[in-house]
């Protein structure tokens, strides 16, 4: 096999793609075959930055890692990271191309993407035996399909089959394969294989009738029911969706080590980017991690963070709205531990000068740190290793914002003053040996009997996930079946479902 593809579009947006696009890239590798993950557009505040310097999505980070290879910017040439409800910043091939509203990049801007969109999906499938694409939102989105360039316009240009993936437990998943399927023009509804119902809970077999009947409706058939899986902690597109649901993930929260939990609150800001972070914290046990939008949450955590944001300024001025800033003002007098990374980190400094982001000038921040940050046009895009509290560490940067450091304690390269400590750096809580020392820093100022677990690999349990998604795919869908349409693109004679396209 060389150059198979599959697309998985979606009825919805979060109706599983990535975890599906990740569950069957790590049950192909486990057969044996190379494969590449691949997504023509993303919109996320969730990145990652490639060993060649290279800005994408953390989920196809997170496939690739499934797929047991190296990710690079060929696997998501174009990423959108929202500045705001109506503009976006163009990110193009890992490098960042310019801000522009949504009318600008759909009313002409994408189309010229197309080409190297398509370019990246040849080179990738002449490298590999299969590469699995992910849709975005939907592909019944008629408004924006002459524009498309990740949904049906990459699938129809490159004849890939697709599989529709409805997350059932929103409901009304019958409706949603049926409508996706009859708002396609007859050319993309040729290329529609069937669907893979997904957060399936109870007996499949009361499904089944109604599977028949969406088959004789459609002419296409499904290929798995996908059970409800808890506690798989995948990497996120967009933070805000589980923002202030009291926990970060699902995870299966083990018993403390020691006498004592550890209570981590993380601070719901405005364009959150890279909530990640934290997720090598919530996969400590005892270690229970919780986004927060209200001061009086802060008053029992034994750690706050104050994470990335795509918004530096505009999240300074929430948290001061939100009575958050004179909270955190309170806990670093009084010795409590606060973390803050990347733009939660220049949020903590002296003062902002900013003529690129919020263009909004000199502001002061929240003075916690001795540093001055000042944004510059060009963006930071780096993988640094260091040391810090005698550990290594790796992790990476995305940011405009360059700070100077002026006093306190080296901390990555950011700084340490008393209990807070501030770094651009992402990624660093998943050093296992650094994440330990922290903790029980934070534990020993906290007052805290918490002892960090000797044996967590974050690594190791990531790993465990992406082989958990494969599981899904292996025991829960029709592998046969995929592989065929992997190898030999959609059936022929699949049938016409009215009305069509308008």
């Amino acid at each position: 096999m060389r150059g198979g593809g599959l697309l998985v579009a979606g009825t919805t947006s979060d109706a599983g793609k990535s975890v599906v696009t990740a569950g069957i890239c790590r049950w192909l590798v486990r057969q044996g075959i190379k494969v590449a993950p691949f997504k023509g557009q993303n919109m996320s505040l969730n990145s990652f930055v490639t060993r060649e310097g290279a800005e994408i999505g953390r989920a196809q980070a997170m496939q690739a890692q499934a797929a047991r290879v190296e990710p690079t910017a060929l696997m998501n040439p174009v990423l959108l990271k929202p500045g705001s409800d109506r503009s976006s910043q163009v990110v193009l091939m890992g490098k960042p191309v310019g801000e522009m509203s949504a009318r600008g990049y759909h009313g002409g801007r994408q189309q010229t993407l197309f080409e190297p969109v398509m370019a990246c999906l040849e080179e990738l499938r002449g490298t590999y035996d299969a590469v699995i694409c992910e849709g975005a939102g939907s592909p019944a989105e008629i408004n924006l399909r002459r524009t498309d360039i990740v949904n049906m316009g990459i699938a129809r240009a490159a004849q890939l089959p697709v599989v529709v993936v409805g997350d059932i437990d929103r409901g009304g998943v019958f409706a949603q394969f049926f409508g996706t399927t009859a708002l396609l023009a007859p050319e993309d509804q040729a290329l529609v294989a069937g669907y893979l119902v997904n957060k399936f809970r109870g007996d499949v077999t009361l499904l089944e009738p109604g599977l028949d009947m969406l088959h004789g409706l459609t002419g296409r058939r499904t290929f798995g029911v996908l059970p409800y899986a808890h506690g798989l902690g995948i990497d996120e597109e967009d933070g805000l969706r589980v923002s202030l649901r009291g926990t970060v993930r699902e995870s299966v929260v083990a018993p403390p080590v020691g006498a004592d939990v550890l209570r981590v609150a993380v601070c719901a800001v405005p364009l959150m980017s890279n909530f990640t972070d934290v997720d090598a914290l919530a996969a400590e046990p005892g270690v229970v991690v919780r986004f927060v939008d209200r001061p009086e949450e802060l008053v029992d955590a034994d750690l706050v963070v104050v994470p990335g944001t795509r918004g530096t300024v505009k999240a300074l001025a929430w948290l001061r709205e939100r009575g958050l800033a004179d909270a955190l003002v309170r806990r670093a007098a009084e010795g409590r531990p606060v973390l803050g990374i990347c733009g939660g980190f220049q949020a903590l400094a002296e003062r902002i000068e900013d003529e690129v982001e919020s263009k909004a000038g000199l502001v002061d921040g929240l003075g916690l740190l001795p540093v001055r940050v000042r944004f510059g046009v060009e963006k930071t895009l780096a993988r640094p290793v260091g040391e810090a509290l005698g550990e290594r560490v790796e992790g990476y940067e995305i940011h405009h914002g360059v700070a100077t450091v002026d006093g306190g304690e080296p901390f990555l390269d950011g700084c340490r003053v008393g209990s807070v400590w501030g770094t651009h750096w992402h990624g660093s809580l998943e050093s296992d040996g650094f994440r330990r020392a922290f903790l029980r820093e934070v534990a020993a100022v906290a007052g805290r009997r918490f002892v960090p677990a000797p044996d967590t690999s974050f690594g190791a349990l990531r790993e465990e996930q992406l082989d958990r998604l494969g599981d899904l795919i292996e025991e829960h869908a029709d592998t046969d079946a995929l592989l065929r349409l992997i190898e030999h693109g959609a059936p022929e004679g699949l049938p016409f479902v009215p009305p069509g396209a308008p």
